[in-house]
């Protein structure tokens, strides 16, 4: 293993089907001392008033979203506080990545964006037993992810990777993904 973080946070963010939640556990299971916080959690944790993201995006479904945000920012500051590697696991795309880098007080902040094509991400999601895309296009968040996010930390064409291989390839470019201001 090249890198461990250590007490930190690294975000690990993509579209949808990009393997964020399989990456993101993996790379808690090759540290030492790490916790994984889905940020999909505390949108689940929302039982009934519940409005999902959608590409017309209503104030309530923003609101609910910027609180997701706000909550796994926390939360990844508290394990780091505590001595633990907090791997963050959400789709944070276009400014909403300046903004969260800007939430988390926690240094070093390492962002890993994995950006596979939208073919690849196409064929994977097509492979999956849950769907995500719904009323989104893998075409328009891909573009939300190339155009409208802006180019910080390590990014990752993992579309030709495994999962194991994306893991060694964040550990090895670790230094590459490190965020110094928000």
């Amino acid at each position: 293993m090249s890198a461990e973080p250590g007490s930190a946070v690294v975000l690990i963010t993509g579209v949808m089907a990009s393997g964020k939640s399989t990456v993101a556990r993996l790379l808690a299971e090759r540290l030492p001392r790490a916790a994984h916080v889905p940020g999909d959690a505390f949108r689940r944790m929302l039982v009934s008033g519940r409005e999902e993201p959608l590409p017309e995006e209503t104030a309530e479904a923003r609101a609910q979203l910027e609180l997701r945000y706000r909550l796994s920012a926390l939360v990844a500051d508290e394990y780091a506080a505590h001595g633990w590697t907090a791997v963050v696991q959400d789709i944070v795309l276009g400014d909403d990545l300046s903004d969260y880098v800007g939430r988390v007080r926690t240094r070093p902040l390492y962002v890993v964006v994995l950006a596979p094509s939208a073919a690849a991400v196409r064929a994977r999601e097509a492979g999956r037993p849950k769907t995500g895309y719904g009323a989104w296009t893998v075409e328009a968040l891909d573009r939300a992810l190339r155009s409208g996010t802006p180019r910080v930390g390590l990014w990752l064409d993992t579309g030709e990777q495994t999962p194991e291989q994306t893991v060694t390839a964040i550990l090895d470019n670790l230094p590459a993904a490190r965020v110094e201001t928000g």
